[in-house]
């Protein structure tokens, strides 16, 4: 680092006495947002190029100010890169060092300001994590379609009030997770979508007298459209603000199958047994085996709801155009980002290293009050009302609850019911009996399988060719 007082603000100008220290220990963005850096470089590129369109440059100026980026490219990558007190964040460190390198540099920033730059780079940076995000969702969907059809025929109970309700299959089950994570590939990729409009020519709000190129300066940056109108440009945070309502919804799926991993991992459920390198112990109880990848997976939604929460609260009374609040749109934005992958790689392994209990899971489905809808069913297909069928099999289960004698038995001696009802409670036998379409049985699961690999097929295509 240099010493105190060395290089000047991009606003040094107007201003007879330098910054103060406590200013720009507090404006400063510079330790967050330096991985912006190779987005401020494209976009710094980009505009030079559109600036010789415009006659602004010449061919010598901009070929000399280009070599200077790339030189300050190598010092970034290879951490040669000296920072000063007053680089308040990467657009001004590399400005400035590209302006010592080369004597045009000082014309790099000729029609632009700041405020679009942030606005190119952070869209940009969107682009391409939101990208990354989706890429990683799709592993995890991956690893639960591997299991499910590694599950077979395998069943356990369905919950609802977290009591059981009606056996389903394992595959059922884990699809239902991986199909939640199907509508976050679309809505990451759908914001993506709307992220992709440049800002760059917006200038500080009002647009420039100078004769710039937005429309080639967004096409040379791969963006898919131009702003419309300047104020909206540099002011819109609304592409940040969708990526983490996605990437907290995001997080919520994940900590609802964090939530499940732990009651299955425990003894009272016993569904789940965690792989060693997947799980953590006890620093004073030897026998402990903890899912602490769930448990966090479950823990971080809350950090990300409240970074979704603090920057709606931050644009809320926010007039156009810019205002320095809007700084406060990154450190959230990285860090779910950061927080996301870092769990949907995590729970990947952890799930793709689990041994799922099948024995135990068999025997909770097995319960024969867990037959109750069948039985009731059974009754409508003979003609009894809904509600008759179900009364007649409540009062049933009421008795067996209330020690009046084992459900099979009853069910067999019931006159509407008999024999062939009771083979209805047999094991395995409920669970092959769904089959509506989306159902829990076999052959609905069996088409469900086709139309998720089809989906993640689509899904794939389209997050790796976007």
């Amino acid at each position: 680092m240099s010493e105190p007082g060395e290089g000047n603000t991009l606003w040094h100008g107007r201003f007879a006495d330098g910054p103060s220290a406590a200013l720009l220990a507090y404006t400063v963005s510079l330790p967050y947002d330096q991985r912006l850096a190779p987005e401020d470089l494209a976009g710094s590129r980009a505009h030079v190029r559109g600036l010789v369109r415009g006659g602004i440059l010449d061919g010598e100026e901009a070929a000399a100010i280009l070599g200077a980026l790339e030189t300050v490219e190598e010092e970034l990558t290879e951490g040669r890169f000296r920072f000063l007190p007053s680089d308040e964040d990467i657009h001004t460190a590399i400005e400035r060092r590209a302006t010592e390198l080369c004597p045009a540099g000082g014309k790099i920033h000729t029609g632009r300001s700041r405020n679009d730059q942030v606005a190119t780079d952070l869209r940009l940076y969107t682009k391409r994590a939101l990208r990354q995000v989706a890429a990683a969702v799709l592993g995890l969907q991956d690893v639960l379609q591997a299991r499910a059809i590694e599950a077979g025929g395998a069943y356990l109970p369905g919950y609802t009030h977290l009591q059981r309700a009606q056996p389903v299959l394992l595959a059922h089950h884990l699809l239902a997770h991986a199909w939640s994570l199907a509508r976050d590939v679309d809505r990451l990729l759908a914001t993506r979508d709307r992220a992709d409009v440049s800002p760059l020519g917006a200038g500080a709000l009002a647009g420039s007298s100078l004769p710039l190129d937005p429309v080639g300066t967004a096409l040379d940056l791969g963006f898919a459209a131009v702003f419309d109108n300047s104020l909206d440009a540099v002011s819109d945070r609304d592409f940040v603000a969708e990526s983490l309502f996605d990437l907290a919804l995001l997080g919520i799926h994940l900590s609802r199958m964090g939530e499940e991993v732990c009651l299955w991992a425990s003894d009272e459920f016993g569904f789940l047994k965690l792989d060693d390198a997947w799980s953590t112990g006890s620093s004073m109880m030897p026998q402990k085996k903890n899912p602490d990848i769930a448990e966090l997976a479950r823990g971080k939604s809350g950090r990300l709801i409240g970074h979704l929460t603090g920057l709606l609260t931050t644009l809320k009374g926010l007039p156009l155009t810019y205002n320095r609040d809007l700084q406060e749109d990154k450190e959230p934005l990285f860090d779910s980002i950061d927080q996301v992958l870092l769990a949907l790689e995590a729970m990947s392994g952890l799930l793709a290293t689990s041994r799922f209990e099948t024995e135990a899971m068999a025997a909770a489905a097995d319960s024969p009050y867990a037959v109750a809808t069948d039985l009731a069913e059974f009754l409508v297909e003979q003609g009894v009302p809904f509600r008759d069928a179900h009364a007649i099999v409540g009062e049933i289960v009421r008795t067996s609850l209330d020690g009046g004698g084992v459900m099979v038995d009853l069910v067999a001696a019931h006159p509407q019911l008999g024999p062939a009802a009771a083979a209805l409670l047999a094991p395995g036998v409920s669970v092959t009996r769904r089959t509506t379409r989306g159902g829990a049985g076999p052959g609905p699961v069996a088409d469900q399988l086709e139309r998720f690999d089809a989906r993640l097929a689509a899904d794939r295509a389209r997050v790796h060719g976007s």
